[in-house]
């Protein structure tokens, strides 16, 4: 057995935003790789720093395992002549298994039957197949990647030195020019060149070198001394997660300090101070018992506590340059009229192919303007839309926002009240960009609402019909998460309206009457509700069935899709289902328009027809009050009728007239079906094996 294999990849310094992911992406490829070589082991661990990743497997199998495997041939009428000799076919089959003819036996597949040989597949010992490893180092996925020197290599940054190890001997392969050995390295500045003997040294060697290969033990270092200096100063740390994460990513050795910057810097905008400290430097900001900001902040040093002061001296000096700046701009800022802004707008490209900023407010404060009146809201709720829409950009002229993009619509709620606007009108400028990320928090106010889904209608809408609908992975504008959040807005605040009422308001805004371009755009909202009902724990097929037609009400449609899913798994429903089903499934457009009574010659189809004439009233009423568990029993009360209709009936009988009628009479049904769901889309079988 193979105690420890160690694989180490040194680099230059990687962002931080890289680091989780690959790390997480090696220690997943690592177990798939081994489970995919045969390779027993016991444990997998990962490990980074801003300047490596790592990977040390335990006990490991010394070969791989042996397996037998079953491969099958051509089938037997190819492999054996009119002779029953076996054809050059079959005899080049057990060849290139290693095999003879003597080795073959038959199986039938599917009424054929084919050749088979048992193949044994001897297991290689394993020092011979860990140089492969290359490739899973190779294979990492980066956001970004870069060559160096004249390499065509690419790697998120240039690859500096390689370390492989089972056990104390080197595994040779070599990756951009660089060789594998058993040299790492520690702190870049406080370390030195570590030389191991063995795999197992690893850890230990580099926190003696100043160097904490594992995330989480610096993040539980970096927590530790933020409490240890809340108690000695008597103040409280903002931990922000995601910046305690960037942190740790960002030192090998982590060593917390604080300091301090002027009082008078606290007469801005608390956000402008902690944007200064968090985004731009990483501080985390300190308050008192009441929340207050005070005059200090933490950072954490990549390095020990020697001379701890000059850093923290540094630190202020870079902070107190940086509130200067915000101080003068929000003074500037302020001199201004909101007006002055909007006339800025005017001269500021948006996009090349969609206009100005200035033309992409006024097309929004129009769009708002409709939803209004769509969700008929009051004169001075619809007053203050507009308003709110007309000046929702205007932040993104000023200074402080140009210095600090992520207060984009913060400073605008701040100017805007300064400036004399009304508060809801000002509270709106800063929501309308909610939700923030795909998950993020929804605007409160109807008209912080409202011009939040003008603005993401617009920008969505827009886009496309220029041509910058997102590929793959690519989305630099957004797109998905505008459309999600106008969906998630929607959804959630369960307004009566049709998401095809809220595209073709744009669509009119913007006269686009290309059918195809407005299929585009339906659909790209399509996928976007199939994905945000599927991410509630809803199936796929379930949710194709209430969105592949209509989009219609989205908190109906959701409900509808809950109440497929609950029948799915209920066995007793087994007989709607196939009733239904059946419906839709002999439903034709060459029906006939109306039913004629009169050609009726049974009772089942009388029977049927007249509980069609009383269900559909019933439907009609829960489907507008968007009753989705009332509208479905609606259509379950139809079952004994349907199959009773089936059972007594030919609907393709010979004569016309009758036929057509039948036909007619199964289109009507199916058509009221598919009003609530596409049924013949539900994979209904797999609940009732």
């Amino acid at each position: 057995m193979i105690k420890q294999i160690l694989y180490e990849v040194g680099v230059e310094e990687l962002p931080a935003r890289f680091i989780d992911d690959a790390q997480t992406e090696l220690y997943e490829k690592t177990k798939k790789w081994l489970r995919d070589s045969r390779i027993s082991f016991e444990e997998v661990t990962t490990f980074s720093t801003p300047r490596r990743l790592a990977v040390i497997i335990s006990n490991v199998s010394k070969s791989q395992k042996t397996i037998s495997e079953e491969v099958r041939g051509p089938a037997l009428k190819i492999a054996k002549n009119e002779a029953g000799e076996w054809t050059k076919a079959a005899i080049g089959f057990t060849k290139g298994q290693g095999l003879s003819t003597d080795d073959i036996y038959l199986k039938k597949e599917k009424d054929v039957e084919y050749i088979f040989v048992e193949k044994t597949i001897e297991g290689q010992p394993t020092k011979e197949i860990l140089p492969e490893f290359e490739k899973i180092i190779s294979s990492l996925h980066f956001k970004q990647t870069m060559r160096w020197g004249d390499l065509s290599y690419k790697f998120a940054r240039p690859i500096r030195w390689l370390v492989a190890l089972a056990d104390q001997e080197i595994i040779p392969f070599e990756i951009a020019n660089v060789v594998t050995g058993r040299k790492t390295r520690g702190h870049r500045f406080l370390g030195k060149q570590i030389e191991l003997s063995n795999a197992s040294e690893y850890e230990q060697a580099l926190e003696e070198n100043y160097c904490i290969p594992n995330p989480k033990k610096r993040e539980e270092m970096i927590v530790r001394q933020l409490k240890e200096l809340e108690d000695e100063n008597k103040f409280n740390i903002i931990i922000d997660p995601e910046l305690l994460i960037e942190v740790r990513n960002l030192v090998e050795y982590p060593t917390a300090f604080y300091g301090s910057y002027e009082d008078h810097f606290l007469s801005l905008p608390s956000e402008v101070l902690i944007t200064s400290m968090k985004e731009h430097q990483r501080y985390f900001p300190v308050v008192n018992e009441e929340k207050e900001l005070l005059p200090h902040f933490v950072s954490v040093r990549n390095g020990d506590d020697q001379a701890l002061e000059n850093v923290a001296a540094g630190n202020e000096k870079v902070l107190r340059a940086r509130l200067s700046d915000g101080e003068f701009f929000y003074e500037e800022d302020q001199k201004n009229s909101i007006d002055f802004y909007l006339e800025k707008m005017e001269t500021v490209v948006y996009q090349e192919k969609i206009g100005t900023l200035a033309e992409k407010v006024n097309k929004v404060t129009a769009i708002a303007k409709e939803i209004g009146h769509l969700l008929e809201v009051d004169h001075d709720t619809a007053e203050k839309i507009q308003r709110a829409a007309a000046i929702s950009k205007f932040d993104l002229m000023t200074d402080m926002v140009n210095e600090f993009p992520e207060l984009q619509g913060v400073m605008g709620e701040k100017y805007a009240l300064i400036l004399g606007e009304d508060k809801a009108v000002a509270e709106a400028v800063k929501e309308h960009y909610l939700p923030a990320q795909a998950n993020g928090k929804l605007p409160k106010s109807i008209i912080s609402t409202v011009v939040s889904i003008a603005d993401k209608l617009d920008t969505v809408i827009s886009s496309i019909s220029v041509g910058l609908t997102p590929s793959g992975s690519q989305d630099p504008y957004g797109l998905r998460r505008q459309a999600l959040g106008v969906l998630r807005i929607v959804e959630e605040k369960e307004w009566d309206i049709r998401v095809e009422e809220l595209l073709a308001i744009v669509e009119n805004i913007y006269q686009i009457e290309d059918e195809t371009l407005i299929e585009k755009i339906k659909n790209f909202f399509r996928q976007r509700v199939q994905y945000l009902f599927t991410q509630s724990g809803l199936e796929q097929d379930i949710v194709k069935s209430v969105t592949n037609k209509n989009l219609g009400n989205l908190a109906y449609a959701h409900n509808k899709a809950v109440v497929l899913s609950h029948k799915r798994n209920d066995k007793a429903f087994k007989p709607v289902q196939e009733a239904l089903v059946r419906i839709l499934n002999l439903k034709t457009k060459d029906a006939k328009s109306e039913i004629d009574e009169k050609l009726f010659e049974t009772e089942s189809e009388k029977a049927l027809f007249e509980k069609y004439q009383e269900v559909k009233k019933s439907f009609r009423v829960n489907n507008i009050e968007l009753k989705a568990e009332d509208a479905f029993d609606n259509l379950t009360d139809l079952t004994d009728f349907i199959t009773a209709f089936f059972d007594n009936n030919m609907v393709m009988t010979e004569d016309i007239k009758v036929r057509e009628n039948r036909l007619c009479l199964v289109e009507s049904i199916a058509t009221m079906i598919k009003e609530y769901a596409d049924l013949t889309v539900i994979e209904w079988n797999q609940s009732f094996n």
